[in-house]
């Protein structure tokens, strides 16, 4: 779906949800149709817990925190926003100029990490052992 080291786009985010809903709608109605396909057993062999009556009485939670239309209008402007992403056209998969410039550059950094690289290693390595140990290395 994307490439390594790219934030996924909005549309990457809204397809993902709408996967995992569609996948969740579709257990929700395998289980029902196997609970509707199997046949009943005796309560007493199974025990099982049936979630037909709420395990505590409802909450007064008071009025909405949200006023009806502000929360439709922010329902739509997330359709708009989701509307938009769908109809986007999807971002290249490769920038041709900084794939170019990286293929340029890449014999270029390639002999400047060996060059450098084990001077900057071992510096570092004797600062650490350095403020380890509280001895300083030569």
């Amino acid at each position: 779906m994307q490439s390594a080291g790219r934030e996924p786009s909005m549309e990457d985010i809204l397809a993902s949800i709408k996967k995992v809903i569609a996948e969740e709608k579709e257990q929700r109605g395998h289980i029902t149709t196997r609970m509707e396909a199997e046949p009943e057993q005796d309560e007493a062999e199974d025990e099982v817990l049936e979630l037909n009556e709420p395990l505590a009485p409802p909450m007064d939670l008071g009025p909405p925190l949200l006023d009806q239309s502000v929360a439709e209008t922010s329902r739509q402007s997330i359709e708009t926003l989701a509307a938009v992403a769908a109809s986007a056209p999807p971002p290249p998969a490769v920038n041709p100029l900084e794939e170019m410039v990286r293929e340029m550059l890449r014999p270029i950094l390639k002999q400047w990490l060996d060059d450098h690289l084990p001077k900057l290693v071992d510096e570092h390595v004797k600062r650490e052992i350095s403020r380890i140990t509280g001895r300083p290395l030569s």
